[in-house]
């Protein structure tokens, strides 16, 4: 195939079919986010073991539930945002890197202070991996293909979680919390040295930064196996860029409706997540179950958001970005009020769990998949870290409200019934995004 001369590198990649290496590149976006699933999540699964080792409170043990979604905030706008200025593969090696190492120190953690300190550090490493594999892989597959593609991309988060819950109901009983926590830093560590030599760069970034050609036609013919070597200038076309810094986009005329919309639904989003992910298990057991079924029921939302993230990746292809989020976010407020009129001791608890997670989960991987296109390759790293670190202070909320509502005295059913509010919020803040956001290039809406 003869090339031009000047190779406009967004149409190129809409214009060809998936390559193996952009197969490989989503399969390994997969394995980072599986990764950041794992230990989001490994916490709720040891809580109870951890409290009753060290003989304390629930409430007290809320410092440690709270420290790495503080790390994932910080990391996440910070580390994360870093990008747009250091590049997508970079970032992502050393937060790859990191976190499965304070992993493992965790597992050596003597006192809730010093694995507080551990999980915010972990958390800072965490904060980086999701909005860069967002962007990166946003930045390397046909805008056609994306939102399917970003979707199964964080069935890894969801399957990840769900995974961990199995190895810990497993590991428990037999080696104590210490290995859940070794099993949770070896295969970070392992992915680790696979993504050196296997993670490319951003070519979109290289242009917009600068890269030399060479570099950038290097790059993208080994993502794409096509021969670009009478390609003499790369170019890309992107929305307008009207700030000298990638923060500063977010809050032009332009982008401030979307990005505070995103933040609120995300926000919302993650409250829900992890209240019930984190203090389930706990829940479960104080209604005396073994801490096996705990594991096993709560791993069901992280299996029912796998498969609702690929449904509603599906539906947001079909019917547009803006009635598959909201109706699932709405959805998922329905299942919450069904769970807290189901009961802890029903048979059809962990169906109805199963079913939270679909929706709750199946929205927010929706959203994550949305974001990227809301913002240009100049800001566009900038603007889903943001998204992710201002929204996680929604998962510090529900990591640590969950320990005090119960020390208050609040059922199963209270807490459940009052978590539907905060998903029916998260559906109108996305229809806000929608509607009154500036117009839109087709880049934006995919």
């Amino acid at each position: 195939m003869t090339q031009p001369t000047v190779l406009e590198i967004r149409s190129y990649i809409n214009s060809r079919p998936m390559s193996r290496m952009q197969w490989t590149l989503t399969v390994l976006c997969f394995l980072i986010v599986f990764c950041d699933g794992m230990d989001v999540a490994i916490m709720g699964f040891l809580a109870p073991a951890i409290t009753g080792d060290w003989g304390i409170s629930k409430p007290a043990f809320g410092l440690v539930m709270a420290a790495a979604p503080v790390g994932l905030a910080i990391g996440a706008i910070f580390a994360g945002s870093s990008s747009d200025w250091f590049g997508r593969r970079r970032v992502l090696l050393g937060s790859v890197f990191a976190f499965g190492v304070l992993s493992l120190l965790t597992a050596l953690a003597q006192s809730p202070m010093e694995m507080a300190v551990l999980r915010f550090l972990t958390g800072l490493g965490l904060g980086a991996a999701m909005p860069n594999t967002t962007t990166l892989l946003s930045e390397y597959v046909p805008e056609q293909k994306r939102s399917v593609l970003l979707a199964i991309m964080f069935t890894g988060f969801n399957f990840g979680s769900a995974i961990i819950g199995f190895v810990a109901a497993y590991l428990l009983p037999k080696f104590g919390w210490h290995s859940v926590l070794v099993f949770g830093g070896i295969v970070p560590l392992a992915l680790s040295v696979i993504l050196f030599f296997a993670l490319p760069e951003s070519a979109r970034f290289m242009v917009v930064r600068g890269a030399p050609t060479d570099r950038i036609r290097h790059q993208l013919a080994g993502v794409t196996g096509q021969d670009l070597r009478a390609v003499s200038e790369f170019t890309l076309e992107d929305e307008p860029v009207t700030a000298s810094q990638p923060v500063a986009l977010l809050f032009t005329p332009t982008f401030i409706i979307r990005t505070l919309s995103l933040w609120m639904c995300y926000f919302m989003g993650l409250l829900v997540i992890y209240l019930t992910t984190s203090w389930l298990p706990t829940m479960i057991k104080d209604a005396g179950m073994p801490i096996e079924t705990a594991a096993n029921v709560t791993a069901m939302f992280q299996l029912g958001g796998t498969i609702g993230a690929v449904v509603v990746g599906f539906a947001m292809h079909r019917v547009g970005s803006k009635s598959a989020i909201s109706l699932s976010y709405l959805l998922g407020a329905i299942a919450l009020i069904a769970l807290a009129f189901t009961g802890l001791t029903s048979a059809a608890l962990a169906l109805i769990v199963g079913i939270v997670g679909f929706f709750m989960s199946g929205g927010q991987t929706g959203l994550n998949a949305y974001a990227p296109g809301r913002y240009p390759t100049f800001a566009r790293a900038t603007g889903v870290s943001w998204m992710l670190g201002v929204g996680r202070l929604g998962s510090i909320l529900g990591s640590s409200i969950g320990g005090v509502l119960l020390g208050f005295g609040w059922d199963f059913r209270g807490i459940f019934c009052a978590l539907a509010v905060p998903a029916a919020i998260g559906a109108a803040a996305i229809l806000m995004n929608e509607l009154h956001a500036a117009p839109r290039t087709q880049e934006a809406t995919r």
